[in-house]
């Protein structure tokens, strides 16, 4: 059954968003300090929630702490959206608990990597997200493309890019709603009421330090399941490797000779993932993708 996708509401100036941890630790408290003051610089009030800077193990917190976290920012109506300060890994501990407090109170959810879970479980209950740039890009580039364009989904709740070719890109235009993120992620939540791969979808996807024979096995699960084959259109991001496994070109090559068969749209190296480009997405909403032979335009509805 197809949900009816909900779209949380914009942002103005005097609204508070909420810096949260999620999953893993934050290594360096100025990053959140940093991004707290570019986010205040856009006329936002910022605050954080309580173990935001904290440390449990690998963690921000122990579950129930991150859980309490996610769910009091949900349901405070003085808060407008929630940034999620880093990815690591904790997000699958809490899907579940906030699950239903993200249908109540749509807000929008930014975050990207092991945030990817709650961007599935938002897709879930109808309601859009953003995958975005986190804390550590807000402050080391606080006026790039990728901050500027975060800035604007937030206030307007619109976007539209245009990206050049690749000589792998395979044109034709498509229409649907786009999904996607970290593909290790998103991979571990196949056959789960959070799998997000569902025919009719426009798909993008990313990931860091993962071995291209992984990334190439994860693709076959997606083609031998169907999944390649009933997609509107994917979108290839960034794959960013370790020193000794660098050719991402090659893995492009590969992902190509694996879709060419379906003849539907695809776009490679496009800006998204764990880079200094790093174009927002609205999850959930409605988009036309057109891959033309010089460019590639994506609009969302």
């Amino acid at each position: 059954m197809r949900i009816r996708m909900r779209k949380p509401q914009t942002l103005k100036k005097g609204d508070t968003i909420a810096i949260a941890s999620p999953a893993g630790a934050v290594a360096d408290a100025t990053i959140i300090s940093r991004a707290t003051a570019t986010l205040s610089s856009w006329g936002l009030n910022v605050i954080t929630s309580p173990h935001c800077l904290g440390r449990d193990g690998y963690y921000s917190g122990s579950t129930t702490e991150r859980t309490e976290d996610f769910i009091s920012l949900l349901n405070d109506n003085n808060v407008k959206a929630i940034l999620c300060s880093y990815g690591g890994y904790g997000c699958l501990h809490i899907a579940d608990a906030v699950a239903e407090s993200i249908a109540k109170n749509p807000k929008w959810i930014i975050g990207m990597s092991d945030c990817s879970v709650l961007h599935a479980a938002a897709l879930s209950k109808g309601i859009m997200s953003l995958h975005s740039p986190q804390c550590r890009h807000l402050t080391e580039y606080p006026a790039d493309e990728s901050t500027q364009h975060l800035r604007n989904i937030l206030f307007s709740g619109k976007a539209e890019y245009i990206t050049p070719s690749h000589q792998l890109n395979i044109q034709g235009k498509a229409q649907g709603r786009i999904v996607g993120g970290n593909l290790s992620v998103l991979h571990a939540l196949i056959s789960t009421k959070y799998n997000i791969f569902e025919p009719g979808r426009i798909l993008f996807i990313e990931d860091i330090n993962e071995p291209a024979y992984r990334i190439e096995r994860m693709f076959y699960t997606l083609k031998l399941s169907g999944v390649l084959k009933n997609l509107s259109a994917l979108i290839v991001g960034q794959f960013t490797f370790s020193k000794e496994n660098s050719d991402k070109e090659a893995l492009y090559k590969t992902i190509h000779n694996l879709v060419k068969e379906y003849k539907t749209p695809v776009c490679f190296n496009f800006p998204i993932g764990h880079c200094t480009n790093n174009f927002p997405i609205i999850e959930g909403a409605t988009a036309t993708l057109n891959v033309e032979n010089e460019r590639t335009v994506i609009e969302f509805e």
